[in-house]
């Protein structure tokens, strides 16, 4: 039975609070939105979705967006540009989260359903890892996400608010623009290979993926726990990028350089040239880290407890997205 008293998604206009947010409308849920600008959300308005002017980061906007919530989905985050400070991922991933954790107290919310990240775990070095898996994050991003995550762990063990924590993997699907980076490569013929290939990488088509986070604010079982939301099996690097370039009908990428820490040392010497100025380099620590970092999870938890079960295989998933680039003349 779906509640009468509204919902609300952080982050509806990004790609996974989009789909979140557009989901749980379609669905019949009283969806709101918080947003920074009103002009860039109408799409979600078209899709039935109430749009409330805020900020995370001024706590005097959330209380009238929290007016009668029952539910919060917590998906905004700042995301791994690498022209921002270590500074501004904390202001937003932390503060911003301790902001709307207060407000949702104040509000009295009955349900708070927080997005942090598998990158919470850094290097994974027992593979798969569960939710037991020790913290490791290995840039400013995955430092203040883990930030994030603890404060949520200290008001949901506290009693202060009903809270489910959700992990998700590589998220695509169509929407997303970061694995659009990738797959222009691929097409291209452009795409280098660093190191071997056989990192362990997993990834969640974002329909499923906003089908376990619905789980996490929907079922009593959520309530006090925390969830790795990803596909059901790893993949490697090299057999993504050969899928993506099979759904593209391009030859598989032939370049491999052997090394990788060598390419690390480049990014983070490009970083500090390029950051001062405000620019994205070409090559940064982060974007090596996906050739050298293994990420290979269990969800049996979710399976378990939520019922989750990815739906999606990595194959048809890539060819839907490759097919929504083309659409969109992104490809």
């Amino acid at each position: 039975m779906v509640m009468q008293e509204p919902v609300l998604v952080t982050g509806a206009t990004g790609f996974t609070g989009g789909h979140l947010a557009k989901r749980l409308a379609h669905d019949g849920y009283r969806v709101r939105a918080l947003v920074r600008d009103v002009n860039r959300a109408r799409h979600l308005e078209a899709c039935g979705v109430e749009l409330v002017e805020g900020d995370l980061l001024d706590p005097k906007t959330l209380p009238h967006a929290l007016e009668g919530v029952h539910t919060v989905y917590h998906i905004a985050a700042l995301y791994r540009p690498e022209n921002v400070t270590r500074k501004d991922m904390f202001d937003v991933n932390l503060e911003g989260t301790r902001h709307i954790l207060d407000a949702s107290v104040d509000a009295g919310v009955r349900r708070f359903v927080h997005c942090s990240t598998i990158g919470v775990h850094g290097d994974v070095k027992q593979m798969p890892a569960t939710e037991e898996a020790p913290y490791s994050p290995g840039d400013y991003y995955q430092e203040s996400k883990t930030a994030g995550e603890e404060l949520a762990i200290e008001y949901m063990e506290s009693g202060k608010l009903p809270i489910s924590i959700f992990r998700p993997g590589g998220i695509y699907g169509p929407g997303d623009d970061r694995f659009l980076k990738v797959f222009k490569l691929v097409r291209d013929g452009k795409f280098i290979m660093f190191g071997s290939g056989n990192i362990a990488y997993q990834v969640i088509y974002v329909e499923d993926l906003v089908e376990g986070i619905i789980l996490c604010g929907t079922k009593d079982e959520a309530v006090g726990e925390i969830f790795i939301l990803t596909g059901d099996e790893p993949t490697t690097i090299r057999t993504l990028v050969d899928t993506m370039a099979d759904v593209l009908e391009v030859p598989r990428p032939k370049i491999t350089i052997p090394f990788v820490t060598p390419i690390y040392l480049l990014g983070w010497a490009m970083e500090i040239v390029f950051k001062p100025l405000g620019i994205n380099p070409p090559i940064y620590r982060r974007r090596v880290d996906f050739f050298r970092k293994n990420r290979s999870f269990s969800i049996d938890k979710a399976k378990r407890v939520l019922g989750f079960q990815p739906r999606i295989e990595m194959r048809a998933g890539l060819k839907t997205t490759a097919d929504w680039y083309k659409e969109q003349g992104w490809l």
